[in-house]
């Protein structure tokens, strides 16, 4: 059997903005199992449907310490889909970030 990836965990020191901004930028719903617990899927997901990843944002008490080493990217279609994704997570927040990948289409 293969293996295949269902969820990822972010640790967060607000849960809920969190994962209010990954929901907004994915066009995902939310849901939760308690409190300190935002659960981002996709839309009418049904859980452990194998077809998507979620996202668990999970608040922790302790203020980072360290920079965590770890980015998403996210798939885009053409140069305007880009330019449309990007203006519109910088409109929900986001700072732009250099990570080193120099010209990586």
């Amino acid at each position: 059997m293969a293996l295949r990836l269902v969820q990822v965990n972010f640790k967060a020191r607000d849960d809920s903005a969190l994962g209010r901004f990954w929901a907004e930028a994915l066009g995902w719903g939310v849901s939760s199992e308690g409190p300190g617990v935002t659960n981002v899927e996709p839309l009418n997901f049904t859980w452990p449907d194998p077809s998507a990843v979620c996202v668990d944002v999970v608040t922790v008490p302790d203020p980072e310490t360290v920079k965590y080493r770890a980015h998403l990217d996210l798939a885009t279609t053409s140069e305007v889909h880009k330019e449309e994704l990007v203006a519109r997570l910088l409109e929900l927040g986001a700072t732009p970030a250099d990570v080193g990948q120099g010209d990586v289409p």
